[in-house]
C-alpha cells in the first residue's frame, strides 16, 4: 500500500503524544535530581524521601483506575487535557511546599502525622496533586494511539510516543541541576510546571476523534481501520455501554497486564527516583555532576524505547500474530536486564560500569513498556482499552509504592551499617529479575491470543 497517497497525519498525533509524555516526565523527575539538595536543606533521611516519592505513587496508581475510566466517559481530547492542566498545577506548587505544609500541619496532627516535617508534609501534597492528574497520560494516550493506528503500527507508535519519558528524563539533568544553581529549587518547579501549557494550546488546534478529523484523508482513515477484528471494532460511541471494572477483571488478559505492569514498573521509577541519590551516596556526586551520567543513561533508553516497539514487526513478518509476535519479543526484551546484575560487581572500577549497565536495563524496560501497554489494544475493544490501561497502571504504581518503600527502608539500614554498597546490590538485583518472573506468569495466563468479547 502506497503510504503517501494514505496519508500521515497519524503521525502528527503521535508527536503530540510524544511531547505530552516528554512534558509529563519532566515535572515528575525534578524532585529526584533537587533530592541531594532538598535533603542537606530539610535534612531528610532515606525514609523521608522514600515517603515523598511513594506519595506520588500511591496517588497515581490509585488515580490509574479512575483515570482510565474518566477518558472512557470524557473522551481522549478532553481527558488528556484536564489531566495535563491538573498535572502542571501540581508540579508549579512544589515550588510553596513549605508553606503547604505550614497550611496542613493542623489536619496532619489530627490525622496522627504529627511527627511529619512540614517540609516532607507539603512535599507529600504536592507530589499527590502531581500523581493525580499524571495518572491520565498513558491511559490517554494508548486510547489515542488505538484511535489513530491499525494495530500492526501500535507498537511502534507507542514505542514513539513512550520514548518521551526518555527524552524527559534526558532533559530533566541537562536543566534541572543549572536551572536550581541560577535561580534556585523553587523557580526550577515553577519554569518546568509550565511548560505543559503550552503544549495544551497545540492539543486543542491538531487533535480530534479520526470520525471528526478534517485534516485525516479518507484513505488514511481506511487504513487506520484495515486490520481490525468485527469484535474489537463494535466500538462506536453509540456502543460504548457501560464495562464495569468487575467485569474486566474476570478476564485473565486483565490480569496478565496488570501482573506484568505490577513486577516491571517499579523498576523503572526505582531507576527514575533513587539513580540521583545513588550517584551521591556510592561517588559522593551532587548538582551538576550528575547532569551527564544521568543524560547518557536516558540518552540510550531512546533506543529500546523506538526499537523495542518496531522489534515484534519482525514476527509479525514471520506470520505471527501480533499478540503472539508481541510475546515473543517480549520474552527476548526480559533477558536484557540480568545485565544490571554486574552493575555493583564492576561499580569499584568506575561509576561508569553502573551507569552503563543499568541504562541497558532501563532501556529495556523501555522496550517492555512498548510493548505490554499494545497487548491491551491487541485483545480489547476500543471503548474498554483506557479502563484496561488503568486497572494495570494502577497495579504497576502500587509496585512502584512497594520498590520505593522498600529501596528506602533497605538504604537506611545498610547506611546504618556503613555498608550502603549492599544496600543497592539487593535493590539491583530485584530489579535485574522482575522481567522474566513477569513474563513466566502473563504467558501462564494468556498462551495464545485471545480477543476479548463484551
Amino acid at each position: 500500500m502506497n503510504h503517501e497517497k494514505i496519508g500521515k497525519y497519524r503521525w502528527t498525533i503521535c508527536a503530540m503524544l510524544f511531547f505530552a509524555t516528554t512534558i509529563n516526565y519532566l515535572d515528575r523527575q525534578v524532585l529526584s535530581l533537587l533530592q541531594p539538595l532538598l535533603a542537606d536543606e530539610f535534612g531528610w533521611s532515606n525514609t523521608d524521601y522514600a515517603n515523598i516519592a511513594a506519595a506520588f505513587q500511591f496517588v497515581y496508581a490509585i488515580s490509574m483506575l479512575f483515570a482510565g475510566r474518566l477518558i472512557d466517559r470524557l473522551g481522549t481530547k478532553w481527558g488528556f487535557a484536564l489531566a495535563l492542566i491538573i498535572w502542571s498545577i501540581g508540579a508549579i506548587i512544589h515550588a510553596y511546599a513549605v508553606n503547604i505544609g505550614t497550611l496542613f500541619t493542623p489536619l496532619a496532627a489530627i490525622l496522627g502525622f504529627s511527627t511529619v516535617s512540614v517540609s516532607v508534609l507539603g512535599f507529600i501534597i504536592a507530589r499527590a496533586v502531581l500523581g493525580f492528574g499524571e495518572s491520565g497520560n498513558f491511559p490517554a494516550a494508548i486510547k489515542a494511539t488505538a484511535e489513530y493506528f491499525p494495530k500492526k503500527e501500535r507498537s511502534f507508535a507507542t514505542g514513539i510516543f513512550n520514548s518521551g519519558s526518555n527524552v524527559g528524563a534526558i532533559l530533566a539533568p541537562l536543566t534541572v541541576p543549572w536551572i536550581a544553581a541560577h535561580w534556585g529549587w523553587e523557580f526550577t518547579f515553577w519554569i518546568i510546571g509550565a511548560i505543559g501549557f503550552l503544549w495544551l494550546i497545540f492539543w486543542f488546534i491538531y487533535y480530534e476523534t479520526p470520525a471528526k478529523q478534517k485534516r485525516l484523508s479518507q484513505a488514511e482513515y481506511a487504513y487506520i481501520h484495515s486490520d481490525v477484528e468485527p469484535v474489537l471494532e463494535a466500538d462506536s460511541t453509540a456502543s460504548a455501554e457501560k464495562v464495569s471494572w468487575f467485569s474486566l477483571l474476570g478476564f485473565k488478559q486483565t490480569w496478565s497486564f496488570a501482573f506484568g505492569k505490577f513486577m516491571t514498573d517499579g523498576v523503572w521509577w526505582f531507576f527514575l527516583f533513587w539513580l540521583p541519590a545513588y550517584l551521591k551516596a556510592q561517588y559522593g556526586m551532587v548538582g551538576t555532576d550528575i547532569m551527564l551520567p544521568i543524560a547518557v543513561l536516558y540518552s540510550m533508553t531512546m533506543f529500546g524505547s523506538i526499537g523495542g516497539g518496531y522489534f515484534p514487526t519482525y514476527f509479525i513478518n514471520k506470520g505471527y500474530k501480533p499478540y503472539d509476535g508481541r510475546m515473543r519479543a517480549m520474552l527476548v526484551i526480559a533477558l536484557i536486564p540480568l545485565v544490571v546484575l554486574a552493575a555493583q560487581p564492576l561499580g569499584h572500577i568506575s561509576f561508569w560500569f553502573p551507569v552503563i549497565l543499568i541504562g541497558i536495563g532501563a532501556s529495556a524496560h523501555q522496550a517492555w513498556s512498548a510493548n505490554i501497554f499494545t497487548t491491551v489494544s491487541d485483545m480489547f475493544p476500543k471503548k474498554t482499552v483506557a479502563s484496561v490501561i488503568g486497572i494495570g497502571g494502577m497495579a504497576g504504581g502500587l509496585g512502584g509504592v512497594f520498590m520505593t518503600k522498600l529501596g528506602g527502608y533497605i538504604f537506611d539500614k545498610y547506611e546504618a551499617l556503613g555498608d550502603i554498597e549492599t544496600g543497592y546490590t539487593i535493590m539491583f538485583a530485584i530489579c535485574a529479575l522482575a522481567y522474566v518472573i513477569a513474563w513466566s506468569v502473563m504467558k501462564a495466563l494468556v498462551p495464545k491470543m485471545k480477543a476479548v468479547e463484551i
